[in-house]
């Protein structure tokens, strides 16, 4: 499901014109990414949590030179479902319906 795929959705079950509906999801996405950069963390209840997530400094090697670089600390976003969450998708009977078809 694309970005394009989710406005509709909400178009059609709001009511609600979809440029209107476009402008409320990217004005929600801008808001989770500048909170984000300013290092705060958000909780939407029964939904999940988008939080920074601090990763340590340590030292990795480029194999292609056979040298070793240091990755200094620093923080990467992250998304934590609500358990609420996570429980309506362990009882999905939808969830990896793709995957049996290998």
């Amino acid at each position: 499901m694309t970005k394009a795929d989710v406005i509709a959705q909400i178009a059609d079950q709001t009511g609600i014109d979809k440029s209107d509906v476009q402008e409320t999801v990217e004005a929600f996405f801008s808001v989770i990414k500048n909170s984000m950069a300013e290092g705060d963390n958000i909780y939407v209840r029964g939904f999940g949590s988008f939080v920074n997530k601090k990763r340590a400094r340590k030292v990795a090697r480029n194999i292609s030179k056979n040298t070793a670089i240091v990755i200094d600390e620093h923080f990467v976003p992250s998304f934590k479902p609500s358990k609420v969450f996570v429980e309506k998708i362990k009882n999905s009977s939808k969830v990896n319906k793709n995957k049996g078809n290998k």
